[in-house]
């Protein structure tokens, strides 16, 4: 039964009707004695009154007679939710709202405003089993002066009022729902969708041929008789087609969509958590109608979590809407296990990454843009450089530029984004020319913003305050100075072993520092093609090397955890890598290296038990929390911080915190690619939706969330009222979505840092947000000017392409080439072993790898595109290699990645690194299933 009520609950988040469906379906299927009894003493004890008369007399005609007035209210629903005020009409709703309800809806109010609360009022209303409900609305309209309101439900009252008769019925004072589920809007996900524009206010239960007549003769008027007379003629009411998912636009919303319903490709610029998904699922509706059978539809999202998300909108949407439109969604591996072209084929919305799109044309399994009718860019900020949407766009560009289109009708464009505020600019001049340069780029004429219905936007969307606090550095810190001294001993035996000096160029980095990272990563990408003349010393050489710089750069970030967290953080960072280099049977220049630490460790934990007063930022942090929660103990707040270290360290500061740890903290980080991070390998799928699905519980879980850039773009993060930047500045687009997951009204957004550059550049965003909206007017207002420079721009792009094409390709090289571990510089295999499988797996067919490697199971074992993954490979030195797969019956084949590996020609002895297998320059044979010998059964080493 708990499985059975969890699923209920789960239903109610989206359907209140469908969650009574299938409450209703599990109590029919009860064969103990007495349960139809039960039934009818627990909605009696519930107060649904009405309802257990109806099922006890099993007479509904009571109920049934009040079916055209939830019609009409339905159907003037958008103008009645802007005329009302909620919290004075509660005071003289008592008798059909439970107090529940009428909490939940002051509540509302208080987070979100009069009109979300007018709609979940109209909501309770509508499903209310009291048979008078609606003369206690008008009573309370007419009380309440709300002449406008109450002229909607009776077209022909007086402006007096004085004819209005208010009845006195006293049956039935309940309200025929479960529960309701308050969650902030959004652009993205449902949790928006159920607040933001929900057509389930509209739902009503299924009503028989019988009794739709009667009970209704003294309120059959003006707008009522109309519809009275479309349900005879079948025309019905909207509230049966308003169930599930479907959606419905707001103002404001038309308002956005207006130009793409001409048939214009168009840029939609407006706020996070306006419902500009609402936005995109009206435009596939209205595009699919217009287009018929020729339309094919496809919507992309960038990322996978946000793809996720989109998905499940359109399915829940047009399985309400319209069951018949197929749709299907791709992703990440997917494309790699399903056809494209059958997706295609056989629906009519596909909802993708765009990464799926640009594999798909390139497999030539999508031969041209123009088999699509329609294509969405959510994010559409991102089409610049090599982003997949750039790839795609520029395929469009190419053939509506070409000469020899041969008559292709290409899909028209839809971008949507938060902010057109791209590239760096000063000026307006150059934002416009950024902005004229992203329209370009998406071909697209329009920008749609929203001036008409400016009113409605900013009831529903609301600007955080922005707040700054700057915060005074530590005076002294003795394990900033242990640490420095530690790093100054590995650099120095590092240039006993070789002059690193000689291997970078980059100057005046101190440690902690972004710049000494960077000069980690060059020296590191020199060592990689370092060339001795004895091989030996070469190998040990560049393998010291690489220990040196590896401890430097755990060091370096322990140093920047500290300054923005507790000594104590910063030591366990370093504690746990310490700890996982002597787990690995580390050799001579690791032991020394972990005997620096091991010197200094008591001292460390001497300083880490300071707790978190040593760091005055987070004093602040703390400060701040603790007088926000003391305000409003409602408060939802996301946290964002650069690095996922720092996450982990803030999560854990806050649990041991007294005054803090009542808040729960949740962390949201990336799905991350290094699995040999300290802080793990990022988050799946199933467990961000873990950690979102407790921010947004009613049962307050988690009242905070810590986040990465992850959650700044995209993913729905509803409920918020406090935004806090704990030294986390980036560009406008950044912070204009950011400071929009604050979404509630009164929200503030907060940025926290000891740096006052860092606090002058969120102001100067600030100034360069203004410009890019009067760079937005200036264009709308000169479309010929925006036009030609759009022009100048694609023809300009389109030169540069056709001369990159004209360029001759440089064949790659016949001859043997080895490849050598880049960490350690040890054989691994020769390039004459290596087969190519599909243009993309790179499998070497020497038995012998194996004896020079090991292997561990794989943590994720999966397929893609027909090899599976079993195995990680990696070199006896500790760097990863690649994977060990199986493809159809043969088992066992390694598969490298180059990024791991030094090229070395074997005729000259030159040394090539390569990140990508696409650029390097040697010959590699197909492989083919004659290649694997019979005896083919290598002995794979285990750790």
């Amino acid at each position: 039964m708990r499985e059975v009520a969890e699923r209920i609950l789960s239903e109610e988040s989206k359907s209140v009707t469908a969650a009574a469906q299938v409450f209703l379906d599990q109590v029919c299927l009860l064969d103990e004695l007495g349960w139809y009894q039960a039934l009818l003493d627990a909605l009696e004890a519930e107060d649904y009154k009405g309802l257990c008369e109806a099922l006890k007399g099993w007479d509904f005609q009571t109920l049934e007679s009040t079916k055209l007035h939830r019609v009409l209210l339905d159907r003037i629903e958008p103008r009645f939710t802007k005329m009302i005020k909620p919290r004075d009409l509660l005071l003289h709703l008592g008798d059909c709202l439970r107090k529940r309800e009428c909490e939940e809806i002051q509540a509302i109010e208080n987070l979100k405003g009069p009109i979300a609360a007018a709609e979940r009022l109209t909501d309770c209303l509508k499903r209310s089993d009291k048979q008078n409900w609606f003369k206690l609305l008008k009573s309370a309209l007419y009380s309440c002066e709300l002449t406008d309101a109450l002229q909607l439900l009776e077209p022909d009252t007086e402006s007096s009022m004085s004819k209005m008769e208010v009845g006195d019925e006293d049956e039935g004072d309940t309200v025929m729902t479960v529960s309701f589920q308050y969650t902030e809007q959004s652009d993205d996900d449902d949790g928006m969708l159920m607040s933001g524009n929900p057509l389930t206010p509209s739902e009503t239960p299924p009503t028989s041929a019988t009794g739709a007549n009667s009970g209704v003769g003294e309120v059959q008027k003006g707008g009522e008789k109309r519809l009275r007379e479309e349900e005879e003629r079948g025309g019905g009411g909207g509230g049966e087609k308003s169930r599930g998912g479907e959606k419905k636009m707001r103002e404001y919303q038309r308002e956005l969509a207006e130009p793409v319903f001409q048939g214009k490709n168009t840029v939609i610029c407006a706020p996070t958590g306006c419902g500009k998904t609402v936005v995109a699922l009206a435009i596939c509706e209205q595009h699919l109608k217009v287009k018929g059978k020729g339309a094919k539809v496809v919507f992309m999202a960038t990322k996978v979590d946000v793809f996720n998300q989109q998905y499940k909108l359109f399915q829940e949407h047009f399985q309400e809407k319209d069951p018949d439109i197929r749709i299907d969604g791709l992703c990440g591996n997917q494309g790699d296990q399903l056809s494209m072209k059958v997706v295609m084929e056989n629906n009519d919305i596909i909802v993708l990454t765009p990464q799926i799109l640009v594999n798909a044309m390139a497999q030539g399994e999508v031969p041209s843009l123009s088999c699509f009718s329609l294509l969405i860019l959510d994010e559409c900020h991102n089409t610049t450089g090599k982003h997949p949407y750039n790839i795609i766009m520029t395929s469009y560009l190419d053939a509506k530029l070409s000469t020899e289109q041969n008559g292709q009708h290409l899909p028209q464009i839809v971008g949507l984004t938060a902010s057109v505020g791209i590239g760096s600019f000063k000026n307006q001049s150059e934002a416009e020319n950024n902005i004229c340069q992203l329209c370009a780029s998406l071909d697209s004429r329009i920008i749609s913003t929203i001036h008409t219905n400016t009113d409605e936007l900013q009831s529903y969307v609301h600007t955080p305050d922005k707040e700054f606090f700057l915060v005074q550095k530590r005076h002294t810190d003795p394990f900033i100075r242990i640490i420095h001294d530690i790093m100054a001993k590995i650099e120095g035996l590092a240039k006993t072993v070789y002059n690193i000096e000689s291997l970078s160029s980059i100057e005046n980095r101190d440690y902690g520092s972004q710049k000494y990272e960077q000069w980690i990563v060059d020296v590191q990408k020199k060592c990689r093609v370092l060339q001795l003349k004895d091989q030996e010393e070469e190998s040990r050489v560049c393998r010291a090397l690489y220990n040196y710089t590896e401890h430097l750069r755990k060091y370096n970030d322990a140093l920047i955890i500290n300054e923005d967290a507790r000594t104590k953080d910063a030591l366990e960072y370093l504690s746990s890598f310490i700890q996982q280099v002597k787990n690995a049977g580390h050799d001579a220049t690791e032991r020394q290296l972990t005997a620096y630490f091991d010197g200094q460790q008591g001292v460390l934990r001497g300083l880490s038990s300071g707790g978190q007063k040593e760091n005055p930022k987070l004093d602040m942090l703390q400060y701040i929390l603790e007088e926000q929660y003391r305000q409003n103990d409602e408060t939802k707040s996301v946290l964002f911080v650069r690095t996922r270290a720092l996450a982990d360290a803030l999560k854990s500061w806050m649990e041991e915190s007294d005054s803090l740890k009542f808040l729960k903290p949740g962390v949201l980080i990336g799905r991350g690619r290094k699995s040999s991070q300290l802080t793990g390998s990022g988050m799946t799928l199933n467990s961000k939706k873990g950690v979102l699905d407790s921010f947004k519980s009613f049962d307050n879980q988690s009242k905070i969330l810590i986040a990465t850039s992850v959650a700044d773009e995209g993913i729905d993060i509803p409920q918020c009222n406090l935004v806090l930047m704990y030294e986390y500045v980036g560009n406008v687009v950044k912070m204009v979505q950011v400071r929009g997951r604050g979404r509630a009204q009164g929200s503030k957004c907060i940025l926290v840092s000891d740096k006052k550059d860092r606090i002058d550049k969120e102001k100067h965003n600030m100034e360069k947000e203004k410009i890019v909206e009067r760079a937005i007017r200036n264009l709308q207002d000169t479309p010929t000017e925006m036009l030609r420079k759009m022009e100048v721009f694609q023809r300009g792009d389109k030169v540069c392409r056709d001369m990159v094409k004209m360029v001759p390709e440089r064949p790659r090289t016949e001859g043997s080439y080895q490849l050598l571990c880049s960490k350690c510089k040890k054989h691994s295999c020769y390039t004459d072993d290596i087969r190519v499988l599909q243009d993309s797996h790179h499998i070497v067919l020497d038995p012998t790898l194996f004896s020079r490697a090991r292997t561990e199971p794989h943590p994720k074992p999966k397929g893609f595109m027909g090899l599976v993954k079993t195995r990680k490979l990696f070199c006896h030195c500790g760097l990863d290699w690649g994977i060990v797969a199986s493809y159809l019956t043969i088992q066992n084949l390694p598969v490298l990645k180059i990024e791991s590996f030094v090229v070395k020609n074997c005729v000259t002895e030159q040394q090539r690194y390569y990140r990508k297998w696409r650029d390097v320059t040697f010959s590699m044979k197909t492989f083919e299933l004659t290649d694997i010998a019979d005896s083919w059964n290598p002995l794979l080493e285990d750790q």
